[in-house]
């Protein structure tokens, strides 16, 4: 009777292990809020599906989870019967990743501790914002221009913005390569380098690590690539 109570705890010990080292369990808290829905959301093709969900009332705490073949780009979304979008994005792996945010500012209070691909994702974000700001910023001055009528004004922002782009490419095409060996890389070239031209594509994906090429992503941009070169 012994052996078999031991046999059996080792089996639920190891079923547990297995469960976590094959999942992505997302857990967290969200500071204020009484009453609504939190879900997991991942894309599929163009649009995002929910993989899971949980329904809070009165304890702010939550826990998600979903499988994971390899590190991909989810969602923490919540819903509070508003107009706005409280979405958090993150880079999932398997094992736990920890959000913890407010109602009040979903989105911007998130403080997300993770995966490696998240930090390296959060790194390129917070360099990256800095070319989104100057964006913002010729988007106004080009706004004003027209307003004045101002051609010569219409026309420098013009010539600012393709350079801004261009250097805005080049870093995100010279921050993937020296991420190669992280599905981060081909990440970022599908989402920010879609619309650049092909060699910036075929830069990042022929410097991929074996194992990258092998991933979600990795996959998906080789196919992008093939896609793009048959169109030409």
């Amino acid at each position: 009777m012994q052996k078999l109570f031991i046999l059996l705890s080792l089996c639920f010990v190891f079923s547990c292990q297995n469960e976590a080292s094959n999942a992505l369990i997302v857990k967290g808290n969200i500071k204020g809020l009484k009453k609504g829905t939190v879900y997991l959301k991942k894309a599929n093709d163009t649009a995002l599906i929910t993989v899971d969900s949980m329904v809070i009332n009165g304890n702010s705490n939550f826990k998600l989870q979903s499988e994971i073949v390899s590190p991909e780009v989810f969602y923490l979304h919540l819903d509070k019967n508003d107009s706005q979008e409280n979405r958090i994005r993150f880079f999932g792996n398997k094992g736990v990743t920890e959000i913890n945010t407010s109602l009040k500012n979903f989105n911007y209070d998130a403080k997300i501790i993770g995966s490696e691909q998240q930090e390296i994702l959060e790194e390129y974000l917070n360099t990256a914002s800095k070319f989104n700001n100057r964006n913002l910023e010729l988007i106004k001055e080009s706004f004003d221009a027209f307003k004045e009528n101002d051609t010569a004004l219409i026309n420098e922002t013009e010539k600012t913005y393709k350079k801004l782009e261009k250097r805005k490419y080049l870093y995100t095409v010279n921050f993937a390569i020296n991420n190669r060996d992280s599905e981060v890389a081909p990440y970022l070239a599908l989402t920010e380098l879609y619309n650049a031209n092909i060699k910036f594509l075929e830069m990042v994906n022929d410097t991929l690590t074996s194992n990258v090429k092998t991933s979600v992503y990795g996959k998906e941009l080789q196919r992008f690539v093939e896609k793009i070169k048959k169109e030409e």
